[in-house]
């Protein structure tokens, strides 16, 4: 079990774990106020469009719960690989949990706006604002936090990195294509998953077909991004042929969904969350299109001896083995130590 090492390894959680701290907070507090504010005259709006608004505040909240949470997996996944790429990755993480950060302000706003002119709720947009308002801030302050220490993880990892990799320099960035996959697929999850859970929870009835198919779509997503890795790691050819096809159909289906969102007979269906179903598709279809570039590269530098960078460490500690991913260098042969699959 990893342990941070380091003051700016215990920084980096820290800022993190406080952040997702503060937010879930400031968002219970919202949903609190929100649930409270419910009157028995939102049984009337049942069925309407009124009654998808009343699923916008928990469905930030789970979002935010669930990106939070997940955060601190990949900081800790990243601190314990060493991954510079993947620290860095997160700060841009953090930039994203700002944009919806700021996009909720407005749609909670609309929300219970409409909910109190149908009388679902009283006014409560005065109770909610300040709350609302510094959860960006908080945000903000812990991407400034994050950079910063972000900076100095990159020079504390520097020489793991260097007293590990191979001294040749197109294996280096054929490593360093390597490192981004991974790191892409690991986000390319998350703003998937947040966009459909927006979906699921506010677009969609149950009884709709569509339902059903949506969230059918969750785990073959789960098991496409776990392949993905594994044919890499494997360097099949064929594996990755599929996979990149994959992402072409995912690309589709966003742009399909976007279209769908502004035009046709649903719409209105979609107004309750449409701002944040278009910046987490708009992200989402410029992660697949990353990730389909750097899947291309990848099955590129197959047979090109990196296999056994992935699967071979040599380390000069015993803590080093079970901790990080880095390039180990094989100049001189494979390393004689155990195979260990990231």
């Amino acid at each position: 079990m990893y342990k941070p090492d380091s003051v700016w390894t215990w920084a980096f959680i820290l800022i993190t774990f406080i952040q997702a701290a503060i937010v879930l907070a400031f968002e219970g507090y919202v949903f609190a106020i929100f649930e409270e504010s419910l009157t028995a005259q939102s049984e009337a709006v049942s069925g309407t469009n009124s009654e998808a608004y009343t699923r916008t505040i928990p469905t930030f909240l789970t979002l935010f719960i669930f990106g939070l949470l997940y955060q601190l997996v990949l900081v800790w996944d990243a601190l314990r690989m060493k991954n510079t790429i993947q620290v860095i990755g997160l700060c841009s993480y953090n930039v994203g949990l700002l944009i919806y950060a700021g996009v909720q302000i407005d749609q909670i706003k609309t929300a219970t706006g409409v909910l109190s002119g149908t009388l679902t709720i009283p006014d409560i947009w005065d109770d909610l604002a300040p709350f609302l308002k510094a959860i960006p801030g908080v945000i903000a302050l812990g991407l400034i936090l994050m950079t910063g220490v972000a900076w100095k993880l990159y020079d504390e990892f520097a020489w793991t990195i260097y007293k590990n990799i191979s001294a040749d320099l197109k294996m280096k960035r054929r490593y360093l294509t390597f490192q981004i996959y991974i790191a892409l697929l690991k986000f390319d999850f998350f703003f998937f998953l947040g966009f459909t859970i927006q979906f699921v929870v506010v677009v969609v009835e149950v009884a709709d077909p569509e339902f059903g198919l949506t969230l059918a779509a969750i785990p073959i997503t789960v098991a496409i991004l776990v392949m993905a890795g594994f044919w890499t790691r494997r360097e099949n050819k064929w594996g990755m042929a599929f996979i990149i096809f994959l992402y072409f159909c995912a690309v589709a289906y966003f742009i399909f969904k976007l279209v769908r969102m502004y035009n046709g007979l649903k719409v209105a269906n979609y107004i309750p969350v449409r701002k944040s179903l278009t910046i987490f598709a708009v992200i989402t279809v410029i992660l697949i299109i990353i990730t389909i570039i750097n899947a291309i590269v990848c099955t590129q530098n197959f047979d090109t001896g990196l296999k056994r960078y992935i699967e071979h460490r040599k380390w000069e500690s015993e803590d080093e083995k079970s901790y990080t991913t880095e390039m180990p260098n094989l100049s001189h042969g494979p390393a004689p130590s155990r195979m260990m699959i990231d």
